[in-house]
């Protein structure tokens, strides 16, 4: 958990495997199934992308330069990038806010990975989300996400209230 997002927590080379073959027209690759339940792919379940006309991306740090020993970022196969930007004090506020909503829904399944939050006194468990955001989240930002937003195409700066209040487009 202490390093869940941060890129050493996933097989950056799958990925790039995958992106590769999708990019190189494979009739169908598959990648395997992630559950927000159980917070960890799902043994033995995957989902198949069958010649896609437009893929969409979706990560915290999909854009990143390569990895040790590779001469290719992840980023290099896609043909539009788009960086959703924050201050961090927003983001903050956000996932916390978010924590105290999802403790009151999703965290009350008790298949859930986070279930035992739901079931701590309140406090309790917003120094737990506090902990969580400035132990692993914050690094995580610091550290991986917020060095990629150069390598965006498309730059949207949230404000406050999550509207966009700024969009940089770089020369395409």
């Amino acid at each position: 958990m202490h390093r869940k997002g941060f890129p050493e927590s996933y097989d950056r080379l799958a990925l790039l495997q995958f992106i590769a073959d999708v990019k190189s027209g494979a009739a169908q690759v598959s990648a395997p199934l992630y559950s927000h339940l159980v917070y960890d792919i799902v043994e033995g379940e995957s989902q198949v992308i069958s010649n896609p006309d437009v893929l969409i991306v979706e990560g915290l740090n999909v854009l990143q330069s390569p990895g040790l020993g590779q001469d290719v970022a992840l980023s290099d196969f896609f043909d539009f990038k788009i960086y959703v930007d924050a201050e961090t004090r927003n983001i903050t506020k956000w996932f916390l806010n978010r924590f105290e909503k999802l403790r009151a829904s999703a965290f009350t399944n008790p298949a859930s990975y986070f279930h035992r939050y739901a079931e701590m006194p309140f406090e309790k468990a917003l120094e737990r989300a506090n902990e969580i955001w400035s132990t692993i989240n914050l690094p995580n930002l610091i550290e991986n996400i917020l060095p990629t937003r150069s390598r965006a195409t498309l730059v949207l700066k949230k404000g406050d209230n999550h509207a966009v209040e700024s969009v940089l487009l770089r020369k395409l």
